[in-house]
């Protein structure tokens, strides 16, 4: 048993690969089983099979294809497929779609493929998008796996300095395969990409934390914020990825103003303090990097603006829509409220106490890692708690900033928790929570330390992800 532990730590990402083999297969055999009885809802059916016979569409793979092809996947697809023809279509992240088409061009070109003339979008034909959506299906899974190695660096990085690095590290990255998101991170959805754009943000950022050089640390942090945009693109949620920006701009601050303000002479500077130069470069990258995390929400808004809401598109394709008018125009609030009625409490419904109570588990365990993160963040500013509870000394650049990284993480994982409970179709939790890193390295911890609630949390996560896997390929909730 020793000698099996030793082999898996010195071959983590043979293992990590292997891990993910499996569960696909796992979920694979869902979808197939599946097959063998009618989804409760036939959407994805007509939107992957079209109207038109051929012997691909009539074919198992088609059949199975479709399976993947449920709740928010048809709308993925439909836009890929023929752009955004309608309203409610832009609740969903443009990344995605673009992605696929992108791909399905490019194969096109090559000659691979033949691309069906009804996906023009100026074509009102109903044929078949399989290709659509098998392009969505290996993007998701590619981006899922490449997420998971992300994660093990990420880890590696952040937990450098724990007595059990490599295996707190390929924990965490494990717990992402058998995320409780389950069938989402393998159809044509944004979770997986979500989830490889964050990861990759946090690495790029974590990696500004530990850098020698004043200069590459405020590069790194220009590259995360792009990444961090990115992942907004493809899920909305993402934007929360902007907290460790506003987080750190809230410390560099005071220590600009003391470098400002300060009577000592520059040979008195405290070490390991910022320059003045260098405070002012790093609110520069810190701002830029922000910037473009906001850029990942805020560019489609703009598009869409133009499309709906300008003189010229107003007046001549649809008719101005009530939102161009509000003070911050915004077609994705507007369609999540008017179409999906999501709000402020608008979930609090007793017909939906089922699904805050489906919810819970996922959102006990973001809820307490959060907590747990960021209640001990005043005991020091200069060592960082390590996910089995052990204090691991840094001897990095910068080493501080791994922890206030850390603690960003936290706060935006408690974030969306509430905002979950508050303002979401709470159930989504589940899902969603796959692109933050702070709870696999909380239950990583759990796991090191042998505490049963480890234990209780992968069983849980199997299960629903399992279950949740044999629903959504029916076309059944919970979404």
């Amino acid at each position: 048993m020793g000698s099996h532990r030793q082999h898996v730590i010195a071959h983590p990402l043979r293992t990590l690969i292997a891990a993910f083999a499996v569960w696909k297969l796992i979920i694979l055999a869902i979808a197939v089983g599946s097959c063998i009885r009618d989804t409760y809802d036939t959407s994805g059916a007509l939107v992957v099979l079209g109207n038109r016979e051929s012997a691909l569409t009539r074919s198992f793979l088609g059949e199975l294809a479709s399976r993947f092809t449920s709740w928010d996947a048809i709308y993925y697809v439909s836009a890929a497929r023929r752009g955004y023809r309608f309203e409610q279509e832009w609740a969903f992240g443009a990344a995605l779609p673009i992605t696929i088409r992108t791909i399905v061009t490019a194969l096109a070109r090559l000659g691979f493929v033949t691309e069906d003339p009804s996906s023009d979008p100026s074509s009102e034909g109903q044929g078949s998008a399989l290709l659509e959506t098998l392009v969505g299906i290996l993007v998701a899974n590619t981006f899922h796996l490449l997420a998971v190695v992300v994660l093990f660096r990420l880890s590696l990085l952040v937990w450098r300095n724990h007595p059990q690095t490599v295996l707190v590290s390929l924990l965490s990255a494990a717990l992402h395969v058998v995320s409780p998101a389950g069938l989402f991170l393998s159809s044509p959805m944004a979770e997986s990409s979500c989830a490889l754009f964050s990861f990759t943000g946090y690495l790029l950022y974590a990696r500004s934390c530990v850098s020698a050089k004043p200069l590459a640390q405020d590069g790194y942090l220009v590259l995360a914020g792009l990444l961090f945009g990115i992942a907004t693109a493809f899920r909305s949620n993402g934007i929360l990825n902007g907290i460790p920006f506003a987080w750190e701009v809230v410390q560099v601050l005071p220590r600009l103003a003391s470098n400002l303000f300060s009577t000592s002479g520059p040979g008195q500077q405290q070490k390991g303090s910022l320059t003045t130069a260098s405070a002012v470069r790093r609110l520069l990258a810190l701002a830029v990097g922000g910037i473009a995390v906001a850029a990942g929400s805020l560019v489609p808004q703009a598009v869409a603006y133009q499309r709906f809401c300008s003189g010229a598109s107003g007046s001549t394709e649809v008719p101005r829509r009530p939102w161009c008018h509000g003070y911050l125009p915004s077609i994705y609030t507007f369609v999540q409220r008017h179409y999906w009625d999501v709000g402020f409490l608008r979930y609090w419904k007793l017909s939906n106490v089922p699904l805050f109570l489906l919810a819970a588990p996922m959102l006990a365990i973001m809820a307490q890692s959060a907590a747990e993160t960021l209640v001990p963040a005043t005991t020091s500013a200069t060592r960082t708690k390590g996910p089995a509870g052990k204090d691991s000394t840094s001897v990095e650049p910068d080493s501080g900033r791994i922890a206030t990284l850390v603690r960003s993480a936290a706060a935006a994982q408690l974030l969306l928790a509430v905002m979950a409970v508050t303002n979401y179709h709470v159930q989504i939790i589940t899902r969603i929570s796959s692109a933050y890193p702070l709870w696999y390295w909380w239950v990583a911890g759990k796991l090191i330390r042998g505490d049963s609630w480890g234990s209780r949390v992968v069983i849980f996560m199997v299960m629903y992800a399992s279950i949740q896997g044999a629903l959504f390929t029916s076309f059944l909730p919970p979404a």
